[in-house]
């Protein structure tokens, strides 16, 4: 597997200014200092390492085989010998490399061998969601023992007895051979830190010295770090610098630099453009299609049925595939999971949610961008939502049946009806109805909502999922006369605001009366009874901005906005310099449990409260798409100034990738970001919304829907009171919520 042969050199920081830096500094050097001997290659031209060191003005030579190499280096210098097979194949090294090594007193760094002097070695093997751990002082203060680094789609050779296996020491036994490693592979809790060390989890040594002596051996391809994306990127510049100076003892520091091929589209210091939120709108818009994401019919059968398996992860969409208009829906997004080209694989579940909110967002784009082409995709989602997909029929669309008027999750789970899912695209079908001007869609949201309203019990609350089972057993009468509680805003406020929404036009008092309830009860549940979604308390706060805010719209009193202002600031309290609003554990307590729990489950991208890390999937675009809502209810400065803040933050961390590179990650948001490293690194305990997944629903739209919002200096709410629900809903109530009592 080949990375991108010409996304490199493009994307390497230093190719003439460095050069002059270094120059610069040898023009510096005492003129009695014996100059620095060449760095001695044995690599492809393209190699990751070869490329940045000759873009950086360091003293290199390439020859095309190991042996060649030790051939023509110096007496003394660092050769090194890098992987050009991986991962497929390892790297063959014959024995009089090693003479001729002796020899010269060369020193060796070799990679991902195939053989190795006095040493066992295995075939290449895979990792799951092991990651690098340091585990010597070799890399200084810099880099401690414990800390966490990533190597995308690793493949190592194991070393050592049997498979090479060691123990939480990073250590393996051949015969009375030890290997004492300085980087092992680990499956581990923490962000920048194994926080429960190694001692419970199996390691295998990556980075070591052989037995021989002046011989650093990498069982796996460290030099891909550009290519591959390596992180986090200081981590890799000391890993590099260190061997680098291991390789050339007493020689000048190389100071190496890159641009990683995937990074934030600006600084946290950069002056952003006075259109920068337009840009962001018009670059999130055009990732729909870049991401390749949209489904055509013609797409080979087999492509097209993976949405109808749950939680099918593929290579993603071939380029040469024809191009969706939006009728066959979108595909979920990128899974979290980097292989070692760099590349990410699909999800290939559509989803109701997912589709129509990405409705909602070219909707956004072709009205604030004048760009009809948008349009035209956005009602071709949401008629395959709510006609061709079959989502809304079957059941959905029986007058006689209990699931009346609710819209399936997803092709895979038609009959999961999740009230959190439900919300949003209600909503977006709102949003996006107003803003293509269409009434075709209303009766399909008033019915929705009715559907869901029927399904919630007198408290306000309804189940996180009805299921078509329980609905045919049971009836919804039995959901609405059910006293259910639940303290989650994630799963219950947003289906609020719908009922809000509803009540705003047809003044049907329990549709106020239940929110209200639901509302008043989780206030008086805050904090100590919630339940903590992820265990994130930035998360629920985040979810319930909106509803109070849409509660402040219907009854402005003293108490509802009290209710608002108290979940904003201790919100926004969270917010640091940079204006993203960190992730916090709600109990205090750890993100994981153990290193054992790492990778299990749905979990936080933090390990513990005080790791600077924000969620764009779960809370940053939630909070944002609420803070705007709350500045326009209640024209307090104090909602705006925040609101502002994170703006710009979402601004400057969309993700950038040039057309030789990532085109299809270029221009949407990871879900993870972390504000002092500046770049998107977290915790990848999440079994598969890690850090690094780009969903085209949850964050891209209500990001981008934000950014049009302020462009147009209008609300949702307001954009919505434009779909009119009121003759729908007074048509439909008699029988849908026959013989009910409020």
């Amino acid at each position: 597997m080949k990375s991108p042969s010409s996304a490199l050199l493009s994307l390497l920081v230093l190719a003439a200014a460095v050069a002059q830096k270094a120059s610069a500094q040898a023009d510096k050097q005492p003129a009695d200092r014996a100059a620095p001997r060449p760095f001695v290659f044995c690599c492809a031209p393209d190699n990751d390492l070869y490329r940045v060191m000759s873009a950086c003005g360091a003293p290199c030579s390439r020859h095309d085989s190991g042996t060649e190499a030790v051939r023509a280096a110096p007496e003394g210098a660092g050769v090194l010998i890098l992987a050009d097979g991986y991962p497929e194949r390892a790297t063959e090294i014959e024995q009089s490399v090693f003479d001729e090594a002796d020899r010269k007193r060369l020193r060796l760094y070799i990679e991902f061998p195939a053989w190795l002097p006095d040493t066992d070695v295995g075939p290449p093997k895979g990792t799951a969601k092991e990651r690098g751990v340091v585990t010597s002082t070799i890399f200084g203060e810099g880099l401690p023992p414990l800390s966490i680094l990533t190597i995308s789609g690793c493949r190592y050779i194991p070393i050592g007895a049997g498979s090479g296996e060691g123990g939480g020491s990073g250590r393996a036994d051949r015969n009375a051979t030890r290997v004492s490693a300085h980087l092992v592979l680990a499956k581990v809790a923490g962000v920048d830190r194994a926080v429960f060390g190694l001692d419970e989890t199996p390691s295998v040594p990556v980075l070591f010295d052989h037995h021989r002596g002046n011989v650093l051996v990498a069982a796996t391809k460290l030099s891909h770090f550009v290519s591959g994306r390596y992180m986090p990127t200081q981590a890799w510049r000391i890993i590099w610098q260190t061997i680098l100076g291991r390789l050339q003892a007493g020689g000048p520091a190389i100071d190496l630099a890159w641009i990683p091929t995937v990074r934030p589209s600006f600084g946290p210091a950069d002056a952003l453009p006075p259109n920068a939120e337009r840009e962001a709108l018009g670059r999130a818009a055009d990732w729909i299609a870049r991401s390749r994401a949209l489904r055509h019919r013609d797409w080979p059968r087999e492509v097209l049925d993976r949405s109808l398996t749950y939680n099918t992860v593929r290579d993603m969409p071939l380029a040469d595939w024809p191009a969706g208009d939006g009728s066959f829906g979108v595909l979920e997004g990128y899974s979290s999971t980097i292989r070692a080209d760099g590349s990410q694989p699909m999800r290939y579940a559509v989803r109701n949610d997912c589709s129509t909110e990405v409705a909602m967002l070219l909707a956004c784009d072709a009205a604030v961008g004048q760009r009809p082409a948008q349009a035209r995709i956005a009602r071709n989602l949401l008629e395959y939502v709510l006609t061709a997909s079959g989502l809304a029929g079957g059941p959905r669309a029986d007058p006689e049946s209990p699931s009346f008027g609710l819209i399936g999750w997803a092709l895979d789970h038609p009959g999961s009806y999740w009230g959190d899912d439900n919300a949003r695209g209600l909503l977006a079908i709102g949003a996006a109805s107003a803003l293509l001007g269409e009434s075709g869609w209303n009766e399909a949201v008033a019915r929705c909502i009715l559907a869901n309203f029927r399904t919630t019990g007198p408290y306000g609350f309804r189940p996180s999922c009805v299921d078509e089972s329980g609905l045919r057993a049971k009836g919804w009468r039995a959901y609405w006369n059910d006293r259910h509680v639940h303290y989650s805003p994630h799963f219950q406020s947003w289906i609020w605001a719908c009922y809000l929404w509803a009540y705003q036009q047809t003044q049907f008092e329990p549709l106020l009366a239940r929110s209200r309830t639901g509302i008043e009860m989780l206030m008086s549940a805050y904090p100590a009874q919630w339940d903590w979604c992820l265990r994130s308390g930035t998360l629920e706060r985040s979810r319930l901005l909106l509803p109070l805010a849409w509660l402040v719209r219907v009854r402005d009193t003293p108490e509802h906005r009290r209710w608002l202002r108290q979940i904003a600031e201790d919100l926004v309290a969270m917010q640091d310099a940079s204006g993203g609003i960190r992730e916090v554990i709600s109990d205090g307590g750890h993100g994981v449990a153990s290193n054992a729990a790492y990778g299990t489950g749905e979990t936080s991208l933090i390990q513990n409260t005080g790791d600077p890390v924000c969620d764009l999937l779960y809370s940053c675009n939630f909070a944002l798409i609420g803070l705007h809502e709350a500045a326009a209810a209640t024209g307090d400065p104090f909602y705006a100034h925040a609101e502002d803040k994170l703006t710009r933050f979402a601004c400057r961390i969309q993700i950038r990738s040039d057309r030789e590179a990532h085109p299809e990650l270029d221009g949407a948001w990871y879900r993870a970001f972390n504000s002092e490293r500046w770049e998107y690194w977290a915790s990848n305990a999440d079994w598969e919304w890690g850090p690094w997944c780009t969903e085209t629903g949850w964050g891209q739209p209500w990001i981008a829907a934000t950014l049009a919002l302020r462009d147009r200096r209008t609300s949702l709410w307001d954009l919505v009171q434009k779909v009119d629900l009121k003759k729908h809903i007074e048509r439909l109530r008699p029988g849908m919520l026959a013989d009910s009592s409020p």
